[in-house]
């Protein structure tokens, strides 16, 4: 993805009044925005909020929620909760990492998917079960996953 990291960083600052203890809001724009949080938007934010890159850094690596590295359009989370690994959600990650050929904790060349493991996310009675972005879906059987990844595919 193609950005302007000077023209990112002023926007989401000016949106939050360039105020240091307006941050961790404009962590969540720049990662909603770029699906992630690019090393010179934040060095650029870290300049226009007065706001040391050391405490930005503390912050995105601290919660579970900013990745420093880039993610795909589609955020593709497998839940290994008790009853989903019990039920089989390992064989759906082996599933998604050979049709979208990349392991768990890449993203695809094209930037569209990512996958990633994910703790018990509360729907038991679903397992096993995965989420794309807000998307949840279950209980997926592993014959199941690529009719999912193309239902993202042709957005």
């Amino acid at each position: 993805m193609e950005y302007n990291a000077e023209v990112v960083a002023q926007e989401i600052s000016n949106r939050w009044g360039n105020r240091p203890e307006n941050i961790i809001e404009m962590m969540h724009d720049i990662q909603t925005e770029l699906n992630y949080l690019p090393k010179d938007v934040l060095y650029e934010v870290s300049n226009l909020a007065n706001v040391p890159i050391s405490k930005i850094y503390h912050i995105a690596t601290f919660y579970n929620a900013f990745s420093l590295k880039p993610k795909g359009k589609y955020k593709i989370c497998v839940c290994m909760g008790t009853p989903c690994y019990a039920l089989g959600a390992q064989r759906i990650v082996n599933e998604l990492e050979r049709e979208l050929e990349i392991k768990c904790g890449e993203t695809t060349k094209d930037m569209k998917f990512s996958i990633e493991i994910t703790g018990c996310v509360g729907t038991c009675g679903l397992a096993p079960v995965v989420v794309i972005n807000e998307d949840l879906f279950g209980p997926i059987p592993v014959t199941g996953v690529p009719k999912l990844l193309k239902k993202y595919n042709g957005k």
